[in-house]
């Protein structure tokens, strides 16, 4: 069978899975649709939170970002990973003894204000959307491939499966779905890094690979290291070398502090530590969670390296002076018809090349490397469908997350809470579902007409929760005195100054987006962490100039302070 059929075929199978569960368990009430009815095993929890955790920009577009920078990719692998170890160990017990439905549900019971809730209620939303359309863009650059189709029809068919079953099951149909989805997309990261790395270092695992010499066709040492070859190819070509990096220490270090914060702050990672039963079970499914992500990320870095040699060898040649075009590798054509690789003939030579600088004359979108990595290195067709069901697979799981959160915030925090509190539980869950289908057709259109690569939109999206809602949850956690004034200043200050930060230097003034223009050197993608700082700086002055806490609510931090006893959580 060729590539194609199968994919069509391994693709279908895994999205009637998908759709199959999502009738199954579907949601037949608030409780099931915004926490799964409090009851999921912390394995399976563990398991959906990595595939939510897990999205498009893991799967599809890390790799690709270590690849072509190499050393400077690895802030993303210390950020997320780092903010997640943060989450389990710093928030996620203390939430889940909380026991509400949401993030703006802890920040407006904490702070005691429904303005708190208000613009907690915002920052998730605005924070939900920039994500989301990072997924989106995935799942376009999926399928534009693989079904060969355009872009923008693959964030359309992308759009109508997440509609099916977020809107249906709600968290218990979007639980059960994401545990198949795990199981799809980390065999299919796998098994092509398994299969490069057996046939470039003779180690199964892509791990030890990572460090070891590389092989010749026969199977004997060449007595040169992965690593080695990486730096000397890069150096040939014009290129830093690729265990050394080009980003300034402050700006690594800010990058790494608001993808850190800012995963701990991300309510769609949150509100999956509502759905086990007990503050013991939300501790297991946490480390079980860093367990299933642990396995890519871990993997990361090796098919980074291995995809980056075959891609410059494919392209340059043998002794690197180019390949011609009418015997270009076919992944290359493939691709081409995507728009996602260009090749413009500067010397009118008839070859591709592949290079830093004036000679170079291909442009390849960094998003196409995990999915074009089987392609590259000649792995059989079923690895390359494989590939294509894994990466709509993490996107689709993510994007589901994303788009609950966005309903409950508008039918449970806005509406429920706000400005309809006498509304049944029937009508909630109806408001509910419309707001997961506005929040699909607005995604749609932010993965059709995206602010950047898949990467660094998500990036975007983890500096915003890490200036606004990260320092209000934490502080509602730690601190007895910080009262509703201060929380809610914070949270606006935060969010505003790295948002205007943003859009200035990502939208406004894109030729100015370089070290010579930020502020002390710090980019967009680690603008977050600053403005945490602002958040923290601002909510504690303001608390000391404005009322105290009232006691009952340094009676509820205390007891939550203090997550003990695996059956004290509270009921929804």
């Amino acid at each position: 069978m060729d590539v194609q059929t199968l994919t069509y075929l391994i693709v279908g199978v895994t999205f009637a899975l998908y759709i199959g569960i999502a009738i199954w368990s579907r949601a037949g009430s608030t409780k099931e649709f915004y926490v799964a009815g409090g009851g999921v095993h912390p394995v399976m929890n563990g398991m959906a939170t990595a595939a939510d955790w897990m999205s498009a920009a893991s799967f599809i577009s890390l790799a690709g970002i270590v690849s072509f920078t190499g050393y400077d990719g690895s802030v993303y692998l210390m950020g997320w990973t780092g903010g997640y170890v943060l989450l389990a160990l710093c928030m996620a017990p203390y939430l889940r003894k909380f026991g509400k439905f949401t993030v703006p549900d802890f920040i407006g019971d904490r702070y005691y204000s429904q303005a708190a809730r208000t613009v907690a209620v915002i920052c998730a939303i605005f924070i939900c959307f920039t994500y989301i359309a990072g997924q989106m863009r995935g799942v376009g650059v999926v399928f534009s491939r693989f079904l060969e189709v355009d872009v923008e029809t693959g964030v359309y068919i992308g759009m109508a499966v997440v509609f099916f079953y977020a809107v249906l099951g709600g968290m218990k149909g979007i639980t059960y779905t994401q545990v198949a989805q795990y199981c799809v997309l980390i065999f299919a990261f796998m098994v092509p890094a398994i299969f490069i790395s057996v046939m470039m270092t003779g180690h199964v695992l892509p791990q030890i690979g990572f460090g070891a010499e590389l092989i010749d066709a026969a199977g004997n040492g060449t007595g040169v290291y992965l690593l080695d070859k990486l730096d000397g190819l890069s150096a040939e070509l014009g290129f830093s070398q690729y265990t050394e990096g080009s980003k300034s220490m402050i700006d690594v270090f800010f990058i790494t502090g608001a993808l850190m914060f800012g995963t701990a702050g991300l309510p769609h990672v949150i509100v999956r530590f509502f759905t086990v039963p007990r503050v013991k079970d939300a501790r297991i499914s946490a480390g079980w969670a860093l367990v299933f992500i642990a396995i890519m990320y871990t993997t990361i870095p090796a098919l980074a390296a291995f995809s980056r040699v075959n891609m410059i060898e494919t392209i340059n040649g043998p002794e690197s002076t180019g390949v011609a075009y009418e015997t270009a590798p076919e992944w290359i054509k493939n691709w081409e018809k995507t728009g996602l690789i260009t090749w413009d003939d500067k010397n009118d030579d008839g070859k591709i090349y592949y290079a830093k600088g004036p000679t170079n004359e291909m442009k390849i979108d960094r998003d196409i490397m995990v999915l074009a990595t089987p392609e590259i290195a000649n792995l059989p067709a079923w690895v390359i469908a494989l590939v294509a069901a894994g990466g709509l697979a993490a996107a689709l799981s993510t994007s589901a997350g994303l788009l609950l959160v966005i309903s409950t915030s508008v039918s449970h925090d806005l509406l429920k809470k706000n400005l309809m509190p006498d509304i049944s539980d029937k009508k909630e869950l109806m408001f509910a579902r419309i707001a997961a289908a506005l929040g699909i057709v607005m995604a749609g259109y932010f993965g059709i007409n995206p602010p950047g690569f898949v990467a660094a939109v998500v990036a975007i999206a983890f500096g915003l929760a890490a200036s606004s809602l990260f320092p209000a949850i934490i502080m509602g956690i730690f601190s007895k005195t910080m009262n509703k004034e201060g929380a809610i200043s914070g949270m606006v200050i935060g969010l505003l100054f790295t948002a205007s930060y943003i859009v200035f230097f990502k939208f406004m003034n894109p030729d100015i987006n370089n070290a010579d223009h930020w502020f002390m050197g710090i980019s967009p993608e680690g603008i977050g962490m600053l403005g945490m700082l602002v958040n923290f700086g601002v909510a504690f002055s303001v608390s000391k100039f404005t009322t105290a806490v009232p006691d009952d609510v340094v009676a509820m931090v205390e007891s939550i302070r203090f997550p003990k006893g695996s059956g004290e959580a509270h009921d929804h």
